[in-house]
């Protein structure tokens, strides 16, 4: 049996109260997963939902060190199911990584399966092409490009603004490639949009609408790279809001508004508020101070940590406790140079964070860190966090909302393991699947 087996295999039996998918569900976030040519789509042309790159590469490599599956995309989302280990439905985010130890690949008869160490762990679901996906606008664009789902269906990503304004190695976030992202899809001649016109998302979502039937899609995500001066003519508030703006008005309760966007004074928050937005996702990245400075140099710059968190809890003034959730990106606290040197120190720290926040009623969330290699983090982290760190994570915030008495946060998706659909953590599986989902 190979080490990675043996290390999953000794953090289900040390932690049985994480649910045992979301432990190979994070091993597949944190490091990847390779895909045999078997098991790639056809692009927009097959019958199997590509990934769309929404806003972050979410890759261990660059476009041209993923061979095949540059060109072949592999797909948006797989589901794991089965196997020997007996696993319940499992939504994960896509993250290839032509090396991982992960494998999905195609048997004899044809069926995926992931394989670990050269074994099959469990059979492999793909999403399949959504209606909407073969639709173009009118000026040809697809819809993937505008107004891609994931999350299995659920959310739209409305990657409005495709670059940030913290640029450069004294601005960026040390673990976000979305810059980079940008460049890799217009030196490939990708179709990529810098920034989507209002009129061109509000017709994605018309063809959304339209085709999908079962109205799976329940929620969109507002969102792009920060504004520290404009875009055309637009602050912040005004540039995501206008958007919301327009679909709320032609799409009246269709979805749950949702932006992401950085912590802003409470007046421009009202007007996020007042546009139609109805969660606010004003993100903190990691919770303690120095790493905070280290790895999120220009929020740092522009605003500052303390009053990032004075302007989070402001927020709840405006949308209410419940509809304030911050993410962090969950790893980064274990990244060299800086990062803490153990397990108990990142936990202890995290859980800190997770404590304040929880202690005014606000159930932030988080993403598994993904150390994409054209950040500073990415090429001296190539592993990311260790696995333990991930596992003892989900133990520690679930705790922690019992401590508070929070349950699942609005806009997410049914929790559970074999229920949830959000797919770039495990949170939501790991909390009780007859939690109340409030909306």
């Amino acid at each position: 049996m190979g080490s990675r087996t043996a290390l999953v295999e000794d953090l289900m039996e040390r932690f049985p109260q994480v649910p045992r998918e979301a432990v190979f569900k994070e091993d597949l976030l944190r490091g990847g997963v390779a895909f045999d040519p078997s098991a790639l789509s056809d692009n927009e042309d097959g019958e199997v939902k590509p990934k769309s790159y929404f806003i972050f590469s979410f890759d261990h490599g660059t476009l041209p060190e993923l061979g095949e599956a540059a060109l072949r995309r592999p797909p948006e989302e797989i589901i794991l199911t089965g196997g020997p280990y007996d696993l319940r439905r499992t939504v994960v985010s896509v993250r290839v990584n032509p090396s991982s130890p992960y494998r999905v690949a195609a048997d004899e008869h044809g069926v995926l399966g992931l394989y670990l160490d050269g074994r099959r762990i469990s059979d492999v679901g793909v999403p399949p092409m959504p209606e909407y996906y073969r639709h173009k606008l009118s000026n040809g664009k697809s819809v993937m490009e505008v107004a891609p789902t994931i999350q299995w269906g659920y959310l739209i990503y409305l990657t409005a603004f495709r670059v940030c304004q913290y640029f450069g190695a004294k601005e960026e976030c040390q673990y976000c490639d979305i810059n980079h992202n940008w460049r890799q899809h217009k030196a490939a001649g990708r179709p990529y949009t810098g920034v989507k016109d209002v009129d061109e998302v509000l017709e994605a979502l018309e063809i959304i609408d339209k085709y999908d039937t079962a109205k799976i899609s329940t929620a969109y995500t507002l969102t792009g790279g920060a504004i520290t001066s404009k875009v055309q003519g637009l602050d912040e508030a005004d540039f995501y809001g206008r958007y919301a703006k327009a679909i709320e008005e032609h799409f009246p309760g269709r979805w749950i508004g949702k932006v992401v966007a950085q912590a802003l004074p409470k007046p421009d928050v009202q007007r996020f508020k007042d546009y139609g937005v109805q969660i606010y996702h004003p993100n903190f990245e990691v919770w303690d101070e120095y790493l905070f400075k280290m790895y999120c140099p220009g929020k740092e710059r522009y605003v500052g940590r303390d009053e990032w968190h004075r302007r989070i809890l402001d927020s709840t003034e405006v949308f209410g406790a419940r509809n304030v959730i911050p993410n962090f990106v969950a790893g980064v606290e274990m990244a060299e140079p800086f990062g803490f040197k153990t397990v108990d120190e990142a936990i202890d720290s995290t859980t800190e964070g997770l404590r304040f926040f929880m202690s005014h009623g606000i159930t932030p969330r988080f993403t598994t860190w993904c150390p994409e290699p054209t950040t500073p983090l990415g090429k001296t982290n190539p592993d990311g966090a260790p696995l333990e760190y991930h596992i003892r994570l989900l133990q520690a915030y679930r705790q922690t909302m019992e401590d508070f008495g929070l349950s699942s946060p609005p806009g997410y998706g049914p929790p559970g393991a074999g229920n949830a659909v959000f797919s770039v953590s495990s949170f939501m599986d790991s909390l009780p699947a007859d939690t109340p989902v409030e909306v």
